[in-house]
């Protein structure tokens, strides 16, 4: 009987089976459908009307950036998704692309520069966009800069319009600039910790931190002179568009205390009085300022305008499109300390810009590379292994020209010396001809807990590296030795790659920095300029044509491939100890600059070519 009723309902079951297997099927094709229609409607972008008699919004968000941080492809859709950005930066090519487009576009009315949310520029990459709107305002159209407050960096840029208003409530924060530096040797006292310096060069002052509590007079000579110079310029650039005199703009800065003290305290009315600014106004006054000169929004709510980043879905990106040319000038980007390995985002891992020079050369289209480069060193093996690569593209028949941005010294300065041709900015920061070693030993500190190094080798030599036992004669003898040998070298490539003397280049070596203007003086460079005249030196050495420069790039890391140093226990804890929250966000940006090439050390000498100023010193916020 219950092998019948089994018969009997076996067509049942596989109904049912049927039915439930469909069910599940339609289900999912339901959700995947509901999921592909999301994604659809918030990658969907739709296309970009430029109103007529329209202003142009520039106003950059987070840092101004020449290498835009890696994204992976679906952090970048669920970012898009949210609404939400990763990071917030803006891409300088972009900045440059968007206004001079603008410039000749009869849609385009006049510009607006909202400084707002900008981060940290340097002073060659606003010079950059400055020139871009001097030929911008060539056309006739009006360039006017809003700001609730401005740093330096911020003024810096809206000094180059014709107009700048300020809020009422805000200030014009211009105060000359400088350079400090975190000391630690009471620290390292107090945790007796032994850290010994090996270096060459009177000016070589990377090390300073480790050896005193404040800056050697030598160090405040050197940085005395390019601070001065790189002022100079920015004063000079702000007297001319503000058509200021230059004792009254310098006593203006120098006797802010008691001007401020004559107008109550008002920033506002200070910046006011002192030319600064052309007025004060309100969001709504402004609002209806610009709406007198460029007309209301369609939806009636605004000025009639068009975003920055709107605009740039308009505009064809320069230095991006390599099809069907036959002779190429291949652009790579770099910036941060310098590395052996893969670096993280911010730094220059000497492997990864390896694979992109060695894509530049190993492509028979390209004709010349320009290596567009921010740093202050790093690790000199790592820099010895980036400038051979390019002796290698040379040899080869590539025609190579550096472009110096903010800074590129010491190790940068190693990797470039061999370039036909090495551009920089006045402005740019460079030299640092110097080398040096720090290794720490901890035998004072471990006895102080009851903990001590003893043990048997089989040579002589054979405890050298132990950070646990006291460093012997011996062995400083020996890598003072190999820090004399790797400077002499560093004079050398230099001597050879800029035709100069040994003797010649030890006059301005010594791990002195130099600003561009003067490294042009002694030859250290060829020529001023951005990367736009370094591609045009490189076209004209190569004999191509100017406008065949493109951006190299690699694929994209994977999270995982991004943050495999995380599994490394002392690099990691050192990290979590410079961005404790104990530590004001000043402090720790601007120790994990100082510091983190010596975290991921990996030199195998342990021998560093680097000046140890943080790139966002010269920021000048």
């Amino acid at each position: 009987m219950k092998q019948f009723f089994q018969i009997l309902f076996l067509p049942l079951r596989w109904l049912w089976k049927f039915l439930s297997t469909g069910l599940t099927v339609l289900t999912n094709l339901i959700f995947l459908s509901v999921l592909l229609l999301g994604l659809a409607a918030a990658l969907y972008t739709p296309k970009v009307q430029v109103p007529n008699g329209s202003a142009l919004v520039l106003a950059p968000e987070g840092d101004i950036v020449e290498e835009r941080s890696p994204m992976d492809p679906l952090a970048k859709v669920l970012s898009e998704m949210s609404g939400t950005p990763l990071h917030e930066e803006t891409f300088l090519q972009d900045v440059l692309d968007a206004v001079v487009v603008a410039a000749d576009d009869p849609r385009i009315k006049m510009l607006v520069i909202n400084t707002n949310r900008m981060g940290n520029a340097s002073l060659d990459q606003i010079q950059a966009i400055g020139a871009a709107l001097d030929d911008f305002k060539t056309t006739g159209k009006q360039v006017v800069a809003l700001g609730d407050a401005f740093n330096q960096a911020q003024y810096y840029l809206a000094s180059r319009a014709d107009k700048i208003y300020l809020h009422p409530m805000g200030a014009v924060n211009v105060h000359g600039f400088s350079v400090f530096r975190l000391y630690m040797r009471e620290m390292l006292d107090k945790l007796a910790v032994n850290f010994h310096v090996f270096r060459v060069g009177t000016f070589k002052s990377a090390v300073e931190p480790f050896l005193r509590n404040d800056m050697s007079p030598e160090d405040k000579e050197s940085n005395r002179l390019w601070l001065s110079n790189l002022w100079k310029a920015y004063s000079a650039d702000v007297v001319q568009r503000r058509k200021l005199d230059p004792g009254v703009f310098a006593d203006n800065v120098n006797q802010m205390v008691s001007q401020l003290a004559s107008v109550d305290g008002d920033r506002g009315q200070l910046a006011l009085a002192t030319g600064l600014v052309d007025g004060l106004k309100t969001h709504q006054e402004l609002e209806q300022m610009l709406k007198e000169q460029v007309g209301t929004s369609t939806d009636k709510k605004s000025f009639n305008h068009i975003g920055f980043q709107d605009y740039l879905q308009t505009v064809v990106p320069s230095y991006t499109d390599a099809e069907n040319k036959k002779d190429l000038i291949g652009i790579i980007t770099a910036s941060g300390n310098i590395l052996p390995g893969e670096g993280a985002v911010g730094q220059i891992g000497a492997d990864d810009l390896i694979k992109r020079i060695r894509k530049a050369r190993q492509d028979v289209r390209v004709k010349a590379i320009v290596l567009r480069i921010s740093t202050g060193g790093g690790s000199a093996f790592a820099s010895e292994l980036i400038r051979q690569e390019l002796v290698q593209a040379k040899k080869e028949g590539k025609i190579v020209v550096v472009s110096m941005g903010a800074m590129t010294a010491s190790g940068g300065y190693w990797l470039a010396a061999d370039a036909d041709a090495i551009v920089a900015a006045p402005t740019t920061l460079t030299g640092s001809i110097g080398i040096f070693g720090a290794i720490p030993t901890v035998e004072q500190t471990l006895a102080k807990i009851g903990v001590h190094g003893d043990g048997v080798g089989t040579t002589d030599i054979a405890h050298f590296g132990n950070p646990t036992t006291a460093m012997s004669a011996a062995e400083a003898s020996a890598i003072q030795s190999e820090v004399e040998q790797g400077y002499r070298r560093f004079i050398e490539i230099v001597a050879k790659g800029r035709k100069m003397s040994p003797a010649q280049v030890e006059k301005i070596a010594e791990g002195r920095v130099w600003d561009g203007a003067t490294a042009l003086q002694l030859g250290l460079v060829d020529k001023l300029g951005n990367l736009e005249e370094a591609v045009a030196e490189a076209a004209r050495l190569a004999k191509v044509p100017e406008e065949n420069g493109f951006f190299i790039e690699l694929a994209p890391k994977n999270y995982l491939e991004r943050f495999k140093r995380a599994d490394q226990p002392v690099e990691a804890l050192v990290a979590r100890m410079v961005r404790s929250p104990l530590l004001p966000a000043p402090l720790q940006r601007a120790a994990v600059e100082q510091f983190d090439f010596l975290l991921h050390s990996g030199d195998p000498k342990g021998l560093y070519a680097h000046s140890l100023l943080p790139l966002s010193a010269l920021a000048f916020r």
